[in-house]
């Protein structure tokens, strides 16, 4: 008993948790399947160009390609070239940034450097109305911040004139020393990581600043939202826009192909793959965050009502079925046509039961609601026949009730009423051609 106390007995709400799948994805092995078909998907594109203005990303393969995730509850897949170490480029202007505000506070940082996106090149020697760097994204935010803070250098010219150019413009800290700064940012551009552990940082930034490894406190929850807000607007280079329209999720790139991307309160994912679009973002990277938000429901303004054909890997299926199902006959027993509409052009099944067999139909004419009725028999073609646990109808609940206009409705519609054997073909686009004339 001691030997498993003392194994188990650090880990016993991790182990809880899998145990009574309440992870924030419970049907990980399914999830991950998708995250390797996406990456095989992903890998079959070509295009770009490895960087080759600092040699020791020219040497890398442009065939290397992996993804890593790590949840905020410390699940963690990867597939392709995870292992492999890259340096992380721009892909660390977000983490010291966030560092700058968790030592500093968000009103001495922005003493020096903006908020608002540039629309011009990273690298552009040029400042706001307000002579500071745009954002800490681009080099000049990415330089100051590092001065808050305190092997690429031989080709760093462009940064030391960013550097000048700053100092001219009283843009550093009183009494900083320009050479040390940019030796510093140079540094931190070549911190050396993997897929597996970028993943962890970005899980890192998903969980509110909680490393879901450790458990350890690493960023406060000021530092995470405002560095997310940035990365969301500034963190694609010139692509910033057009990504977090398409994609909606916070996200930083680098030169040397790697992409640091936040699902908010789910996961981090790391993608790596050298050759690059004309903007410096990786062209698989940009494919896979594509396809991630196109599968899955993850893009910030998805709305789970109206994209209901998007899978949500946040909840078990029998959970997602549940909650469908309670939707549906309140929706029929208040009389919210409106409410049945939305679910219907969200391709939801009008017929699914609840535990008694009840229908939304046997509902909604327990109730008396006619244009509910309406609404199903016309616009949904629900049969008019379904038999609950007891074996009633729909007729036989407007009946009991005493409803006689739904009676009559019902009674229409079973005289006349075609069993689904005799009309299979193009129900499916008769159906949805009537629920659109009732919009």
């Amino acid at each position: 008993y001691a030997s498993v106390n003392s194994c188990v007995g650090s880990n016993i709400v991790l182990l809880t948790q899998a145990f009574r799948r309440k992870f924030v994805i419970p049907d990980f092995e399914i999830f991950t399947s998708h995250i390797d078909s996406l990456h095989e998907t992903a890998k079959k594109t070509s295009g770009g160009k490895v960087a080759d203005y600092i040699p020791q990303l020219a040497k890398f393969s442009p065939d290397l390609w992996g993804v890593s995730l790590c949840t905020v509850d410390g699940q963690r897949h990867s597939i392709g070239d995870t292992k492999v170490p890259f340096c992380l480029q721009s892909c660390v202007k977000p983490l010291k940034y966030a560092i700058a505000i968790n030592d500093l506070g968000t009103e001495y940082v922005h003493q020096y450097v903006g908020k608002e996106p540039s629309g011009l090149r990273f690298n552009k020697l040029f400042l706001n109305e307000e002579d500071k760097p745009h954002n800490p994204m681009v080099n000049a935010g990415a330089i100051v911040v590092t001065s808050l803070i305190k092997s690429e250098r031989e080709s760093g010219d462009r940064n030391f004139a960013i550097g000048y150019y700053l100092k001219e413009k009283k843009c550093f800290p009183e009494g900083s020393d320009m050479t040390s700064i940019l030796d510093f940012y140079f540094q931190l551009c070549s911190i050396e990581v993997t897929c597996e552990s970028g993943s962890v940082m970005a899980a890192t930034l998903a969980n509110g600043g909680i490393c879901p490894i450790t458990g350890e406190r690493v960023l406060s929850p000021e530092a995470v939202r405002n560095t997310l807000s940035l990365m969301h607007s500034c963190g694609m280079y010139d692509f910033s826009g057009q990504f977090a329209f398409h994609v909606g999720l916070p996200s930083k790139s680098g030169v040397s192909g790697g992409i640091l991307l936040v699902v908010p309160n789910v996961m981090g994912i790391m993608c790596w793959s050298p050759p690059l679009d004309k903007l410096g973002n990786s062209v698989k990277g940009i494919q896979f965050c594509h396809d991630l938000v196109s599968l899955f429901n993850f893009h910030n303004y998805d709305n789970l009502r109206h994209f209901a054909k998007k899978l949500d890997p946040r909840r078990e299926g029998g959970e997602v079925r549940v909650k469908s199902v309670i939707n549906l006959l309140f929706a029929a027993y208040t009389g919210d046509v409106s409410a049945l509409r939305r679910f219907a052009l969200s391709a939801m099944d009008m017929e699914q039961r609840d535990y008694d067999s009840r229908a939304a139909l046997h509902v909604a004419a327990a109730e008396g609601h006619v244009e509910v009725i309406r609404f199903l028999l016309e616009a949904c073609k629900v049969s008019p026949f379904p038999k609950d646990r007891w074996g009633n109808t729909p007729l036989d609940e407007a009946i009991h009730f005493g409803h006689h206009d739904v009676v009559s409705i019902l009674q229409e519609y079973q005289n006349n009423y075609k069993h689904p054997e005799d009309s299979n073909n193009g129900k499916g686009k008769h159906s949805q051609e009537n629920i659109d004339s009732m919009v």
